[in-house]
């Protein structure tokens, strides 16, 4: 088997944010996307605006047609999916059955192998919004690439630069670990980041230097404009430095400080307060921090 894939003619199951955005980036790199599953109102509206050409049709049609067939569907119910298919016989010998998982790596494929397909696990490293801009990112990713032999990963690394991305390698193994990092350093950054901004909002909720309220509860006002910068410093700097980028009074160690911040986020929500114990403590431990403080929070949340 050629490890370049040559022109393919691409089925997508289904037309999610994440599988209209691959299709584009296909579709853009020559290969023809003939047919996507779509049942939403919402997956077909986004079919035929990202994927014109497409046509919207019952999984089995697709599976039987596609010589790429890319499944993106959520992690639960890709088992399911494979194992229908496998039980329908509709995916031919030799078809590339690309997922795109980041839990899972190519062993949930077996059904599909066994029956001669060629299993990959390709993965963008990207969070997908549903706008245009999931498409325009996709030029910056990177991808989790998993297969099952030499040649798989050949393909796979193929497949990923063609849609503008970077292949990375992630043993079968090491799956979940690899999405349990991406999660935390992605989802957890967005519920730290609307907390803060919770709480920026209530800090300052009084009247503004004309007499007029300082903020509303719209999103893009004040309270984000006053961490943007900071949050994307500070983003930047870990990136690039590490450990050495922690900054703030729990790096410090200043224990009047942190227990001021806490009884204020109280005040506001025992959660967010709690929230902010936990990753206080994470931060000083990574900080080496005076003992005290460390104590303080231990003992704060237990």
């Amino acid at each position: 088997m050629d490890p370049a894939p040559a022109r393919l003619t691409v089925g997508i199951v289904s037309a999610g944010r994440v599988g209209s955005a691959l299709g584009v980036a296909l579709e853009r790199a020559g290969h023809v996307v003939f047919g996507v599953a779509a049942i939403s109102d919402a997956s077909v509206h986004r079919a035929r605006t990202r994927l014109p050409e497409a046509r919207v049709l019952p999984i089995e049609q697709i599976a039987q047609r596609s010589e790429l067939l890319l499944l993106a569907v959520p992690d639960a119910e890709l088992a399911g999916l494979v194992r229908g298919l496998a039980g329908a016989n509709v995916v031919r010998p030799g078809t590339i059955v690309v997922h795109t998982s980041g839990a899972n790596g190519v062993a949930i494929l077996e059904p599909l192998t066994q029956q001669g397909a060629l299993g990959l696990a390709i993965h963008p490293a990207m969070t997908f919004t549903g706008h245009d801009e999931d498409i325009a990112r996709l030029a910056n990713a990177c991808f989790g690439v998993t297969a099952a032999d030499e040649v798989g990963y050949a393909i796979a690394q193929a497949l990923v630069i063609e849609m503008g991305g970077e292949p990375v390698r992630v043993e079968e193994d090491q799956r979940s670990l690899y999405h349990a990092a991406l999660a935390h350093g992605s989802n957890h950054l967005v519920t730290v980041i609307v907390d803060a901004v919770a709480a920026l909002r209530e800090s300052l909720s009084g009247p503004g230097l004309l007499g007029q309220p300082l903020v509303d509860d719209q999103p893009g006002g004040l309270p984000e404009r006053l961490l943007a910068p900071l949050a994307s410093a500070a983003l930047d700097n870990a990136l690039r430095r590490g450990q050495a980028a922690l900054t703030g009074p729990v790096a410090r160690g200043d224990v009047d400080a942190v227990a001021a911040h806490l009884a204020a986020l109280e005040q506001v929500d025992d959660r967010l307060a709690e929230a902010y114990r936990a990753n206080s403590l994470r931060t000083a431990q990574l900080a080496h921090t005076d003992p005290a403080l460390l104590e303080l929070l231990a003992k704060e949340g237990h």
